[in-house]
């Protein structure tokens, strides 16, 4: 299965409480600590939905 390794890069202060808690999803809690998640269409749709607060790279298993 494909995975993303993500990261958040910009600061969730300031933004639509619906964005906080898509982050709070992808268990991005603080800043440049990266997560390695399952690329289900589930995870795509978060992703895309905060994708200017993400750095994102695709994880070959």
């Amino acid at each position: 299965m494909k995975k993303y390794k993500i990261a958040q890069i910009r600061s969730r202060i300031g933004r639509p409480a619906v964005q906080k808690r898509t982050l709070d999803a992808l268990g991005l809690r603080k800043l440049h600590r990266p997560v390695v998640v399952n690329a289900t269409p589930q995870v795509e749709g978060m992703i895309n939905k905060v994708r200017h607060l993400l750095s994102i790279e695709e994880v070959s298993e």
